[in-house]
């Protein structure tokens, strides 16, 4: 009886294993809302690591989190660093394009609580007097990735982080109008 439960457990593990390990090499969140205010007003909460406190998710997570900025205030170059909470872990970000008003890139490198680079991409796109916002991040899929991947973890966990950070930079925005 001993040896059919194992063999059964060994079976349920290699399946998993399989079906993990044939999840997609990458993966990407994509989130997006409607401002009430110019595509600057949005960008501008964007471009400058400085002003994400006010807006994003991860400052509230752990408010004694330490952050270093270095390179320019804001645009191409601008770096953040932090140190933070097993909430938000420790890494830092880096614009490596800034298109006024249009487009930024971030490389996010993690190295607590496990190492990863991913990329980052907001867009401002004007639709009539109100300016639609993307927030997305791609990366590769180790693993463990796929593994969370498989019951849709990835995507509903930094997803509605993402949710809450956007709402965040709409208010800002529209409190800038």
């Amino acid at each position: 009886m001993l040896k059919k439960i194992l063999l059964i457990l060994l079976l349920f593990g290699a399946a998993l294993a399989i079906a993990i390990s044939m999840q997609p090499d990458e993966f990407k969140v994509t989130r997006w809302t409607k401002v009430n205010a110019p595509p600057a007003a949005a960008f501008a909460q964007v471009n400058d690591f400085h002003k994400w406190e006010a807006w994003s998710p991860w400052a509230k997570l752990d408010p004694a989190m330490k952050q270093t900025y270095s390179g320019p205030e804001s645009g191409v170059g601008a770096k953040q660093a932090w140190v933070g909470n097993s909430d938000v872990g420790e890494g830092s970000a880096t614009i490596t394009e800034s298109k006024p008003n249009e487009t930024i890139h971030i490389k996010l490198d993690f190295v607590k609580p496990f190492a990863c680079a991913n990329d980052v991409e907001f867009t401002f796109v004007p639709e009539g007097n109100l300016t639609v916002v993307t927030w997305s991040m791609w990366g590769k899929a180790n693993f463990m990735s796929k593994a969370m991947n498989l019951v849709g973890f990835m995507d509903s966990m930094v997803g509605g982080q993402f949710e809450e950070g956007l709402a965040g930079i709409k208010k800002q925005a529209e409190a800038q109008k």
